[in-house]
């Protein structure tokens, strides 16, 4: 095989949970008096940090209300989040065949922990995981790489011992900087092209790809 050890990107690399975040997204916006954003704009800010989140959606003149947008993203997340949060199609499944083949898995995001511990507890498959990091976890969000750093730190492998796979340029950008190589997913916003300048190892179609990219057999 490629690579023994995988590093996952949550939203729209493992799970699509957009209707759970448009609808944090409007919510806070609508608490700030401000106008809620058109639904395909705010899904290209899906994986951003909730304060750039605003930023990309406002401007950088309204750069000071990130830190009101994000409490108020939070205190409607904690209530929504889960129940509309979806594994894609056929990640379930790669999960399963990954773990047949033994590769360690993990999942570094800008999603609290909390909340994807939350769901992989709800789906029965928190074992699956030796290390999950979200945004209480590092001091600085993706794409430092922090987050990457970590999680190789806990699960005690060398950079090119692991491959870390996401939907967006901030994932690119993040594993450049760790040195890790970067497998990215379409499954997201992000089209091909924009992939390029992180250097991706490879460029798949989504997580259904992945074991074979890896070679790992569907039955093993």
């Amino acid at each position: 095989m490629r690579y023994r050890t995988v590093l996952f990107d949550f939203d729209y690399t493992l799970v699509d949970s957009s209707p759970g975040i448009l609808e944090c997204i409007n919510y806070a916006m609508t608490r700030m008096g401000l106008p809620t954003p058109d639904p395909e704009r705010a899904r290209r800010t899906i994986g951003l940090s909730l304060p750039r989140t605003f930023v990309a959606l406002t401007g950088p003149a309204m750069e000071t209300g990130g830190q009101e947008f994000a409490r108020l993203f939070i205190e409607r997340a904690d209530e929504v989040m889960n129940a509309n949060t979806t594994f894609l199609p056929d990640a379930r499944q790669v999960l399963d065949q990954l773990a047949a083949c033994r590769v360690a898995m993990g999942i570094v995001s800008t999603k609290y922990r909390y909340r994807i511990e939350r769901f992989l507890r709800d789906e029965g498959i928190a074992g699956m995981f030796g290390v999950v990091l979200g945004l209480e976890d590092v001091a600085a969000a993706k794409p430092d790489p922090a987050g990457l750093r970590l999680a190789l730190e806990r699960l005690g492998r060398q950079p090119t011992e692991a491959v870390y796979v996401g939907d967006s340029v901030v994932d690119g950008e993040a594993a450049y900087r760790a040195r890790v190589p970067f497998v990215a997913v379409l499954s997201g916003a992000t089209p091909r092209d924009a992939f390029i300048p992180h250097e991706p190892a490879a460029i798949l179609e989504s997580v259904a790809d992945l074991p074979d990219y890896l070679g790992c057999p569907a039955s093993v």
